[in-house]
């Protein structure tokens, strides 16, 4: 099939990758968005996707708006049969999605119905899913809503952070896309409606819900960390300025300390919850890079029962 691959960050090239080795379809085209100010400079920097096509010899599309008539004419000029999708970040309007005859397809990460929208792996974590995996779905004009291809599944490790199981997805998913487009191509593949039970919502996560709350479970505050890293990352106020929580972990034998309340040794730093504490592995402070958190307890000189959140 003639391809138009749409995606945008990092976690989108190894599909498109896939989909260029595949050696059965032509990616004829990708759709990306714009280039994007980036570093110290501030410089505009086409993104990973972009950058990957332009490597391949690719043709590629940054719209404003998918919704654009240049876009639109330039889409159906090229005719493509299908137009597979991974983390584009923009909505499609209906007249981008009649283009191809055999539609939009997306790959998600996640299981769906569940987690629907722009975060699902965070969400994943954050509410403890032990696991989860990918979809390929026919994209329609609801959100995350279409009719399923395929699915693979993952297991969410104790440790992973949100960075961790989207890479594996990722690669993982690739291999489910490609497949996606050969099953529909020879006619193997048909779209099986989601069920009506088990939707639930991922909605992008905000900086202001990623702070942190001390009275919350050990376990709770260990996954909100580790849904919110590496973006937007978790964080907590000390002496009035915020200090990012990079890695933490429950400490089940520690539990004589008030939510919020420190306590620093030598080579460990404890906060307490509203179970049991948690260590703090590594913060980031307000305008500097990750440290360790003894080393940061050592510098800051933390007074007996100081708190964070305050």
């Amino acid at each position: 099939m003639k391809l138009v691959f749409a995606g945008t960050p990092e976690v989108a090239v190894p599909a498109l990758d896939a989909l260029i080795a595949s050696g059965r379809h032509e990616v004829a085209a990708v759709v990306t968005r714009p280039d994007a100010p980036a570093g110290r400079g501030r410089k505009l920097v086409a993104s990973p996707v972009a950058q990957r096509a332009e490597e391949a010899g690719i043709e590629v599309l940054k719209p404003v708006k998918p919704r654009d008539e240049d876009f639109l004419a330039r889409l159906r000029e090229i005719g493509p049969d299908c137009c597979p999708v991974v983390a584009y970040g923009a909505l499609l309007p209906k007249a981008a999605l009649d283009v191809p005859a055999r539609g939009w397809v997306n790959l998600h990460f996640s299981l769906l119905p569940a987690w629907r929208g722009a975060a699902p792996v965070q969400h994943a974590i954050i509410a403890g899913d032990e696991v989860t995996g990918a979809s390929t779905f026919l994209i329609e004009e609801g959100l995350d809503s279409g009719p399923v291809y395929g699915v693979l599944t993952e297991e969410v490790r104790p440790t992973d952070t949100s960075g961790d199981l989207l890479t594996r997805l990722a690669f993982a998913g690739s291999g489910l896309l490609a497949a996606t487009m050969d099953g529909i191509e020879d006619g193997t593949l048909h779209a099986v409606p989601q069920p009506h039970e088990g939707i639930s919502l991922a909605p992008k996560l905000t900086v202001e819900g990623a702070r942190t709350d001390w009275a919350a479970p050990a376990l709770r505050v260990d996954r909100l960390v580790r849904g919110c890293t590496p973006a937007p990352g978790a964080w907590t106020v000390f002496r009035g300025e915020r200090l990012k929580l990079v890695a933490v972990t429950p400490v089940p034998d520690r539990t004589d300390l008030a939510p919020g309340e420190l306590s620093a040794a030598k080579n460990n730093v404890y906060v307490g919850t509203g179970s049991h504490a948690v260590e703090l592995l590594w913060v980031q402070p307000q305008g500097k890079k990750p440290m360790r958190a003894a080393d940061w307890a050592r510098g800051v000189r933390i007074a007996p029962s100081e708190t964070l959140g305050a």
